[in-house]
């Protein structure tokens, strides 16, 4: 997968570590039948926004008027995987309240937001919300056990 990053935050972005950590994602995605091959070769732009910004697009799209850690966008462009946008500064808060890194953090809110595009849901339903992150926890330990091998 192509990543496009665009970083419009005041925080420096780890972009070896997020290549890498993609590289891992569509690899392990492939090999449990969950992303086609197509979606692989499309591009995946990733944004990241201050705090304001980040609210007021949460606010635009999905009238929560606060910053959130990544928002998922579908793309209608043929070449385009789609966009995920995210907010440092909620990142690094939540890394802190989950013991974990910032780019550990980082690296299952990337997850989090593939799984968005691939058409996972949590806020329908308690089902779909225990199938994607039961998906999500054993996808993000198991690249966290290969790449810290």
């Amino acid at each position: 997968m192509q990543l496009l990053i665009v970083n419009e935050s005041k925080h420096a972005v780890p972009r070896k570590f997020i290549t890498e950590w993609m590289d891992e994602v569509v690899s392990e995605l492939k090999k449990r039948r969950i992303l086609k091959a197509a979606h692989a070769k499309k591009e995946l732009t990733l944004v990241f926004l201050d705090k304001k910004p980040a609210q007021k697009i949460n606010f635009e799209f999905r009238g929560k008027d606060y910053a959130t850690d990544v928002l998922s966008f579908d793309s209608m462009d043929p070449i385009s995987f789609g966009e995920l946008v995210m907010c440092p500064e909620v990142l690094k808060r939540q890394a802190k309240e989950h013991k974990l890194s910032f780019q550990h953090e980082l690296g299952y809110m990337l997850l989090h937001g593939v799984l968005h595009l691939l058409g996972y849901d949590h806020e329908t339903n308690e089902k779909d919300a225990k199938e994607m992150f039961d998906l999500q926890d054993a996808v993000f330990e198991k690249l966290l056990k290969k790449l810290s091998a």
